[in-house]
């Protein structure tokens, strides 16, 4: 790990950033299943879907990007090579299906195990003592909390 003056140990600092390179893989492949969804959806409500499925792969991109960062400023490398994406925790996306109830659950299912992972990060990396990236996964979390309801509303009713 390359040398900073970030206060946080070395020790520390390399715990934080495996779990965020973790996370980093599962908010890459979160926007790529959002991206699916949008070009892939047809039928009922299809242009309110194809926007918010932009919007959730939009706000997805802030998170690989708001995590990649953080791993850097700890000194650390941010990994989003192709090869970390075969070991996320992110169910696949279909891409051979087309009509909107296949992609609202989808996308559902996987902003949710996402943000099970994220709500599990808080409070690790709390106890690791980076009450800053403890801070960036609660941001994370209420936003794909909000994008869940979202999504999911369309399947209720």
């Amino acid at each position: 790990m390359p040398d900073t003056r970030n206060d946080l140990p070395a020790a520390k600092r390399t715990k934080v950033c495996k779990l965020l390179n973790e996370r980093l893989r599962d908010s890459i492949k979160l926007r790529l299943c959002a991206k699916n969804a949008h070009w892939n959806v047809k039928g009922e409500n299809f242009i309110a879907l194809h926007k918010l499925f932009d919007e959730v792969y939009a706000e997805a991109e802030g998170y690989v990007d708001d995590i990649a960062e953080r791993i850097t400023a700890l000194g650390g490398f941010a990994d989003g090579s192709v090869a970390s994406l075969t070991k996320s925790e992110i169910p696949d996306h279909p891409v051979n299906k087309s009509d909107w109830k296949t992609h609202v659950t989808a996308l559902a299912d996987e902003l949710a195990a996402y943000g099970k992972l994220v709500r599990k990060d808080i409070d690790t990396s709390d106890e690791l003592g980076d009450k800053g990236t403890a801070d960036l996964f609660t941001g994370i979390s209420r936003s794909v909390d909000k994008y869940l309801w979202f999504v999911e509303s369309h399947l209720q009713g």
